[in-house]
């Protein structure tokens, strides 16, 4: 059995898959052949076909920034179990929900997404060019990203923000009889299982009386490693897991050169897809080391630090063949990075979307993770469903029994006649 080099903690992999997934899958790629040597190899690429405008640097460090933050928030809540998450897909669904949104509450949805003082009208403008600049760095990626938003039939909408989410999202909007719930959770729901090709089937499950519209993102990612494990290396060992419990675990193995980095903290591998525009990093804490720590210790510049530091090694490399399913409310998360008020009944202000008082009511992702041999298939969606101020419940009031009636001035006050009634007087 191969000594491996690595022994990489499987909710460490599936978070660093999701920093990869925020940081570089914001495009839509095709499966078709792209560029190869004559080895039958995609030919790598080593610089973007233009450079970033300001703004699309802005929002680029901005969704790294929201990656780690995020990823911190979840560490401090959940330090004992796995995490898979796109913070990408839960910018984007948040990102089309922000252009509804006015003063305090647009303000604290810009921050939580680390988006600083940037203008609605430049962030949408970001995400939208860096999307048509990544959409062909990969033609043997498969990629996919598919935005919608689903509004109950009767409530009133803004044609601008539709208007907007279309135009930079490419959001595909319907109109849906929530009071037929059945029939609109199956369109929601079959929408999703389409976008990520069948790995996510479900992300809602009843609708309540006060829904009115869930804006949803999901990402599709699926690519083969540009040098993959040989399925007859792949060996069974012992995974030691946070706890200290022995689990068993399936281990790849693949020994070469390799993108890789070290500090007195942690280890780390770089592994390439494709023409190698996207790869998955693993960080593995170095014994002693809190993977926790680790995970809360990486931000912009740490990661920046680590991206320089690579450099071409031979390692003897053993990664963990990993599926994981993940779900996640992060409504909690979202609070914690300094987005309240667009939580709040009454307070929260959605003016740019509707002319009735309406709040985020939720935001919840799920996750889906496949890494074998072969490569790496990954899917997540993001659920952003938005209320309106319940309507108060009718009441009956039947004057059956004594009461009292006053006759007034309304303007002034002014009391005129006052009068108790305790039986029918006899008809005249």
């Amino acid at each position: 059995m191969q000594n491996p080099l690595f022994r990489v903690p499987v909710g460490r992999v599936a978070r660093q898959l999701a920093g990869f997934i925020t940081m570089t899958a914001v495009v839509a790629c095709s499966s078709t052949t792209g560029p190869h040597n004559g080895a039958g190899v995609s030919v790598a690429i080593s610089a973007l076909p233009r450079a970033l405008t300001a703004t699309e640097v802005k929002v680029r460090d901005a969704a790294n920034d929201f990656s780690f933050a995020l990823l911190r928030t979840i560490t401090d809540s959940q330090p004992t179990a796995n995490t898979f998450i796109s913070p990408l897909s839960a910018s984007f669904s948040l990102g089309m929900t922000m252009n509804g949104a006015s003063g305090q509450t647009f303000d604290e949805m810009r921050s939580a997404l680390q988006l600083g003082g940037l203008t609605q009208a430049e962030i949408n403008t970001g995400y939208k060019s860096l999307v048509e600049l990544l959409l062909s760095l990969d033609p043997s990626v498969q990629m996919k990203v598919a935005n919608s938003i689903w509004y109950r039939n009767t409530f009133t909408v803004h044609p601008t923000f539709f208007d907007t989410t279309k135009k930079y999202f490419n959001a595909e909007v319907k109109a849906l009889n929530f009071a037929d719930a059945t029939a609109s959770l199956k369109a929601i729901n079959t929408w999703v299982s389409t976008a990520t090709n069948d790995k996510i089937k479900k992300v809602l499950d009843e609708i309540q009386p006060n829904d009115v519209m869930f804006l949803i993102n999901a990402i599709y990612f699926k690519a083969d490693w540009r040098a993959k494990f040989d399925a007859a290396k792949t060996t069974t060992n012992t995974f030691t897991s946070l706890s200290g419990a022995a689990q068993p675990v399936r281990l790849m193995n693949r020994s070469g050169d390799m993108s890789y980095a070290e500090t007195a903290a942690y280890q780390a591998v770089d592994l390439p897809y494709g023409n190698t525009a996207f790869s998955m990093t693993v960080i593995l804490p170095k014994p002693g080391q809190d993977v926790n720590a680790t995970a809360k210790a990486f931000g912009s510049s740490s990661w920046t630090a680590l991206s320089s530091s690579l450099h071409t090694a031979l390692v003897n490399l053993s990664l963990p063949k990993l599926k994981l399913e993940y779900e996640r409310t992060l409504t909690n998360d979202l609070r914690t990075l300094g987005m309240r008020v667009p939580f709040v009944d009454g307070s929260a202000d959605f003016s740019k979307m509707t002319t009735e008082r309406a709040f985020i009511s939720f935001v919840k992702q799920n996750s889906f993770v496949d890494i074998n041999e072969e490569g790496t298939e990954a899917a997540a969606v993001t659920t952003t469903g938005v209320q309106v101020t319940s309507m108060p419940l009718s009441v009956t009031m039947r004057v059956d029994r004594p009461y009292i009636f006053v006759i007034r001035e309304r303007l002034s006050g002014t009391v005129m006649f006052m009068g108790k009634i305790v039986s029918m007087p006899a008809t005249p």
